[in-house]
């Protein structure tokens, strides 16, 4: 709460927003459904509209998103995400186990690195709850939604896609950039692209990188993946084998519906770094 508006901090906050009114001590028994806000309402319905003046704006990091299209045999699943630049990079594939590593072209920038997926910048609100009988608060969020893009003419709605630095900066910085100024940030974005994936992920057990395989619709047959696909896909399974995962009765009681966090924390993690600013800059001001 000290903190200048400037400052950028990651913490864990658990989708579908919890106003901080809500007056029961469960959660769960919230009678309406907060994962999306459409930004036709965001103004207009208290849920959203309380937080929003009062500045909790934050954005919500993801790889991408799925949508489906409605088609004769069914539902077909694509992901969507941000265009991916390689910087001149390319990509070299061990035969073996699939495992991929980057090779810098040679030149002035030889020692430059692949700094990860570029994650997708969308538009949310949150707040802070807190039990009436006392505990922990509980930090939760809302996507904000928007009319899909020409390109995606096939949904109906898409999140709200922060598309660079400044429009982050803008959306994040609620003292120095008013409300009225920052809903005009929310918008569609036509710097997106998108490609059809297998069934496989319509299954909610199912996750692991084999979700975002490109495929041949015709012969629903895997294709041959792109460059940029190979560096996302090697990417996030180095990433899932690094990452330890807690058993589920070391976890809160409430994590099997919610993820929380006391406090605020920072993060080193390098592509969240890059993004939450260079290191060694000087500490925000109090």
């Amino acid at each position: 709460k000290d903190a200048d508006s400037s400052e950028r901090v990651l913490m864990d906050m658990r989708w579908g927003l919890v106003p901080s009114w809500f007056k029961e001590n469960d959660p769960s028994k919230m009678q309406f459904k907060t994962s999306n806000c459409r930004s036709d309402t965001m103004l207009s319905k208290f849920s959203y509209k309380g937080p929003l003046l009062k500045g909790k704006r934050c954005v919500v990091l993801a790889d991408g998103f799925y949508e489906w299209q409605q088609c004769g045999g069914g539902k077909q699943p694509y992901f969507i995400y941000f265009p991916q630049s390689k910087d001149d990079q390319e990509l070299a594939w061990d035969g073996n186990d699939g495992a991929v590593s980057l090779l810098q072209a040679e030149g002035e920038d030889g020692d430059k690195e692949w700094k990860g997926w570029r994650p997708l910048t969308m538009a949310g609100i949150f707040d802070c709850w807190e039990p009436p009988a006392g505990g922990e608060a509980l930090y939760t969020y809302t996507i904000i939604t928007v009319d899909a893009s020409k390109d995606l003419s096939f949904i109906h709605h898409m999140p709200a896609i922060l598309d660079g630095e400044e429009a982050i900066r803008k959306w994040l910085d609620f003292a120095e950039v008013p409300t009225q100024e920052a809903v005009k940030l929310i918008q569609p974005t036509e710097n997106i692209v998108f490609h059809p994936v297998s069934t496989f992920v319509n299954s909610v057990r199912n996750d692991t990188p084999k979700c975002l395989a490109p495929i041949e619709l015709g012969a629903k047959k895997e294709v041959k993946a792109t460059a940029s696909s190979k560096m996302m896909l090697g990417w996030l399974k180095n990433s899932q084998e690094a990452s330890p995962k807690k058993k589920e009765n070391e976890l809160p009681r409430w994590t099997s519906q919610f993820i929380h966090s006391p406090s605020p924390k920072k993060s080193s993690a390098d592509i969240l770094q890059q993004w939450l600013g260079k290191e060694g800059e000087p500490a925000a001001k109090k």
